[in-house]
């Protein structure tokens, strides 16, 4: 029967994560259902490392095309059914030695030079003269997310939303109501809301134990360590408005996998809004001002006011003099 039910167990778990990733197809800036390849860059990071994997892709398939090729007209040309006799005596060549050894490096070398160009590209980027318009501070602690706006008096935390929460500890929750549920495991309650067209700082560290912030549409992963403040820098054109997802990267205790992250870029006027809403949502409450105290004579108790009255009479009376 324990069984039984451990397997009835794994298969939900199966089925869960089949909707979870089922859940992604309406969405074209999230990876889709038994997609194969990477998605596009959002950032200048992030396309050029898929620009970067599409050019070394296409290089292995022109090279897959000629090794297979080879290797089949080998295999069918020279096969015993056709009288083919092997050359046992072949031992050494030198044109072949150069042959494959030249060729490697000269793919290699080709290779280099669009792949060094991207880097210098991001080097560049990355100590670029142009300003940070803004920073934002992530805190990974176990197992959600503080952001805080420096200088704008706004910090939240982001943590797994409710239902994914309630339905991935329900033992009766069905698959039918995980897929019903859009992003199940794969969204948060507050999500970090930048700008696009904007230079955007990061500044990360944790509270608790090492956590890595990994967004794979920006391009970057960073760690998150206890005491240590690690730094990234992101900018969003306009075009590529949306929302992002991301998780964290590093294993950081039972609950690692629910600590997804979800980052909606919006445009700068729509920024101003949501950031004019949240400072005054974060706005402490204005302090009442102390109500007037009025007394009522009638409510003097009648030795109070005799002993106020007698009080008043002797201070109405001169002193004497005592000198001569």
């Amino acid at each position: 029967m324990m069984k039984t039910n451990r397997i009835t167990a794994m298969l939900t778990g199966l089925l869960a994560s089949v909707a979870s990733l089922a859940a992604w197809a309406d969405d074209s800036k999230e990876p889709q259902l038994w997609q194969l390849n990477m998605t596009d860059g959002v950032t200048a990071s992030s396309q050029n490392a898929y620009d970067s994997h599409m050019l070394m892709f296409w290089v292995c398939v022109v090279i897959g095309i000629i090794v297979f090729a080879a290797m089949g007209i080998a295999m069918f040309k020279f096969r015993k059914s056709k009288g083919a006799v092997p050359d046992t005596n072949f031992t050494h060549s030198t044109f072949l030695e150069v042959l494959w050894t030249g060729i490697p490096i000269i793919i290699l070398v080709a290779s280099a030079i669009p792949a060094t160009g991207m880097v210098i590209d991001l080097y560049n980027a990355n100590h670029s003269a142009k300003p940070y318009e803004m920073t934002v501070k992530i805190t990974g602690q176990q197992w959600l997310w503080t952001y805080e706006y420096k200088g704008e008096g706004v910090e939240f935390t982001s943590r797994l939303d409710r239902e994914s929460d309630r339905l991935r500890q329900d033992k009766n929750t069905t698959p039918e109501q995980i897929k019903a549920h859009k992003h199940y495991l794969r969204d948060v309650d507050n999500a970090l809301v930048i700008p696009a067209d904007t230079r955007v700082r990061f500044v990360i560290t944790a509270d608790d134990v090492i956590h890595a912030w990994w967004v794979p549409a920006l391009g970057w992963k960073q760690d998150a360590i206890p005491g240590v403040i690690n730094e990234a820098w992101t900018e969003v054109p306009a075009a590529k408005i949306g929302t992002y997802r991301g998780v964290c990267a590093e294993l950081c205790g039972k609950d690692h996998g629910f600590m997804p992250i979800v980052v909606k870029v919006v445009s700068k006027t729509d920024y101003r809004i949501w950031m004019a809403a949240q400072r005054a949502a974060n706005a402490p409450a204005p302090v009442a001002a102390p109500a007037a105290v009025t007394i009522d004579a009638n409510a003097v108790p009648a030795e109070d006011a005799a002993a106020d009255e007698a009080a008043a009479d002797e201070a109405a009376v001169p002193a004497v003099s005592t000198q001569p």
